[in-house]
Protein backbone atom coordinates (compact mmCIF):
# COMPACT_ATOMS: atom_id res chain seq x y z
CA UNK A 1 0.00 0.00 0.00
CA UNK A 2 2.90 2.66 1.10
CA UNK A 3 5.56 0.91 -1.15
CA UNK A 4 5.48 4.04 -3.03
CA UNK A 5 6.18 6.68 -0.20
CA UNK A 6 8.76 3.90 1.99
CA UNK A 7 10.69 2.80 -1.13
CA UNK A 8 10.00 -0.79 -0.14
CA UNK A 9 7.65 -3.06 0.51
CA UNK A 10 9.73 -5.11 3.41
CA UNK A 11 9.95 -1.21 5.01
CA UNK A 12 5.94 -1.29 5.30
CA UNK A 13 6.40 -4.66 6.67
CA UNK A 14 8.74 -3.89 9.33
CA UNK A 15 6.83 -0.63 10.39
CA UNK A 16 3.61 -2.42 10.36
CA UNK A 17 4.86 -5.15 12.62
CA UNK A 18 6.51 -3.29 15.07
CA UNK A 19 3.33 -1.14 15.34
CA UNK A 20 0.60 -3.60 16.14
CA UNK A 21 3.29 -6.02 18.16
CA UNK A 22 4.82 -2.95 20.20
CA UNK A 23 8.20 -4.37 19.20
CA UNK A 24 9.75 -7.08 17.17
CA UNK A 25 13.30 -8.55 15.62
CA UNK A 26 14.59 -9.50 12.35
CA UNK A 27 13.79 -13.24 12.67
CA UNK A 28 10.53 -12.79 14.09
CA UNK A 29 9.18 -10.44 11.23
CA UNK A 30 10.98 -12.61 8.36
CA UNK A 31 8.97 -15.70 10.03
CA UNK A 32 5.60 -14.06 10.15
CA UNK A 33 5.46 -12.04 6.45
CA UNK A 34 7.81 -15.66 5.87
CA UNK A 35 10.41 -13.59 3.91
CA UNK A 36 14.23 -13.94 3.88
CA UNK A 37 15.71 -12.49 6.87
CA UNK A 38 18.30 -10.19 5.13
CA UNK A 39 16.03 -7.41 3.57
CA UNK A 40 14.23 -7.62 6.95
CA UNK A 41 17.35 -7.00 8.64
CA UNK A 42 18.54 -4.13 6.03
CA UNK A 43 14.95 -2.38 6.87
CA UNK A 44 15.53 -2.35 10.36
CA UNK A 45 18.91 -1.09 10.12
CA UNK A 46 18.14 1.77 7.81
CA UNK A 47 15.22 2.80 10.22
CA UNK A 48 17.50 2.63 13.51
CA UNK A 49 20.00 4.57 11.27
CA UNK A 50 17.24 7.05 10.19
CA UNK A 51 16.10 7.30 13.87
CA UNK A 52 12.73 6.10 13.12
CA UNK A 53 13.26 2.80 15.59
CA UNK A 54 15.29 2.37 18.45
CA UNK A 55 17.06 -0.96 19.76
CA UNK A 56 17.79 -2.61 22.94
CA UNK A 57 19.90 -6.03 23.62
CA UNK A 58 17.63 -8.41 25.29
CA UNK A 59 20.23 -11.48 25.65
CA UNK A 60 21.53 -11.95 21.95
CA UNK A 61 18.71 -10.32 20.12
CA UNK A 62 18.17 -7.16 19.15
CA UNK A 63 14.81 -6.47 19.68
CA UNK A 64 13.43 -2.35 18.02
CA UNK A 65 10.96 -0.59 19.36
CA UNK A 66 9.34 3.21 17.58
CA UNK A 67 11.76 6.00 18.90
CA UNK A 68 9.50 8.29 21.08
CA UNK A 69 11.76 10.77 20.18
CA UNK A 70 11.16 10.51 16.47
CA UNK A 71 9.18 14.38 15.57
CA UNK A 72 6.99 12.59 13.31
CA UNK A 73 5.99 9.38 15.17
CA UNK A 74 2.40 10.46 15.73
CA UNK A 75 2.27 11.22 12.15
CA UNK A 76 3.60 8.27 11.07
CA UNK A 77 1.59 6.06 13.42
CA UNK A 78 -1.79 7.52 11.87
CA UNK A 79 -0.61 6.79 8.64
CA UNK A 80 0.36 3.29 9.13
CA UNK A 81 -3.21 2.80 10.82
CA UNK A 82 -5.13 4.39 8.08
CA UNK A 83 -2.88 2.68 5.91
CA UNK A 84 -4.15 -0.80 7.51
CA UNK A 85 -7.26 -0.01 6.97
CA UNK A 86 -7.27 -0.73 3.57
CA UNK A 87 -5.58 -3.97 3.84
CA UNK A 88 -6.96 -7.37 2.56
CA UNK A 89 -9.56 -8.52 5.90
CA UNK A 90 -6.95 -11.85 6.08
CA UNK A 91 -3.73 -9.53 6.23
CA UNK A 92 -5.55 -7.24 8.81
CA UNK A 93 -6.41 -10.55 10.89
CA UNK A 94 -3.25 -11.86 10.58
CA UNK A 95 -1.39 -8.46 12.12
CA UNK A 96 -3.51 -8.09 15.22
CA UNK A 97 -4.81 -12.26 16.07
CA UNK A 98 -0.74 -13.39 16.68
CA UNK A 99 -0.92 -15.59 19.31
CA UNK A 100 2.58 -15.24 21.66
CA UNK A 101 2.22 -17.90 23.86
CA UNK A 102 0.78 -21.92 23.49
CA UNK A 103 -2.99 -22.45 24.61
CA UNK A 104 -3.50 -24.36 27.72
CA UNK A 105 -4.00 -27.77 27.44
CA UNK A 106 -7.53 -29.09 27.04
CA UNK A 107 -8.63 -25.32 26.45
CA UNK A 108 -11.51 -25.89 23.75
CA UNK A 109 -11.17 -23.66 20.87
Amino acid sequence: MLEGLFGSKNRERVLQYILVNTQGYAKEIADFYQSSIDPIQKQLERLELNGVLVSQTVGRTRVFVFNPRYAFKNELIALLEKARTYYATEEQEALTMQRKRPRRTGKPL
